[in-house]
């Protein structure tokens, strides 16, 4: 009896229950498919997304095209007088200046010394150069090449790197301009007298000559740049 009582009291309860969940469901739904809701908002999502993506594809395609294009171009020959004046050949009066490795000893390298003290390197070369930029140089040549204001002098190993090209010692440095300022500009440079120092004590060769008539080569390099890439 009393189990009986129980269900006749429980089963209108959770049926009224169950009537209310539903008929709040189809409130909260406002009679449309919430699942299919759900799938639409997500269908436009990815649309959206993929229309993005293509756009920025397409910029970044365009951006390419412009890079491969401009790293193509040919550079036109040099029209501004000077831009000429920078790159051409230049003969006159002028330095020619010597630098080469010395001999290690038979005996070996004496104590305070090592190998590297016995090589020309790229800081021995720069001293040069610099000097003769101060004292007044026109145009310079390292070795058969003329240098521009990008150009680098490197060492790799014991050879001088230049625009691409590897040369072994001696190396020459070759410089027109007025003779006088220049030797006096070698004269009093701190970093040429510390180089002209190991020369003395280890037999490194530094040899000036002055000419008449000397010539610095012309600039036959890319003058524009062969890469490029995206600062982030």
């Amino acid at each position: 009896m009393r189990s009986t009582l129980v269900w006749r009291v429980l089963v209108p309860v959770v049926l009224l229950l169950i009537g209310l969940l539903l008929a709040t469901s189809a409130r909260l739904a406002a009679g449309t498919d919430l699942r299919a809701e759900r799938r639409t908002d997500l269908v436009d999502l990815i649309r959206a997304e993929q229309a993005r993506v293509e756009a920025k594809t397409s910029t970044v395609s365009e951006l390419q095209d412009q890079l491969d294009a401009a790293a193509n171009a040919e550079v036109p020959a040099a029209t501004d007088p000077e831009l000429e004046a920078l790159i051409s050949q230049v003969d006159g009066p002028g330095l020619t200046v010597t630098l080469e490795d010395a001999p290690i000893p038979a005996d070996g390298v004496p104590d305070g010394y090592n190998a590297e003290d016995y090589i020309v390197h790229e800081q021995d070369v720069q001293a040069v150069i610099n000097a003769l930029w101060a004292g007044g140089a026109e145009a310079i040549g390292v070795m058969d090449q003329r240098l521009i204001a990008t150009s680098a002098v490197r060492c790799v190993g014991s050879t001088l790197l230049l625009h691409g090209q590897v040369y072994a010692p001696p190396y020459t440095v070759t410089a027109v301009g007025p003779t006088d300022r220049l030797q006096r500009a070698l004269d009093v440079s701190p970093r040429v007298a510390v180089y002209r120092q190991y020369a003395d004590l280890l037999g490194l060769g530094f040899d000036v000559s002055e000419s008449d008539a000397v010539t610095v080569p012309a600039y036959e390099g890319p003058l524009a740049a062969q890469l490029a890439q995206v600062v982030e």
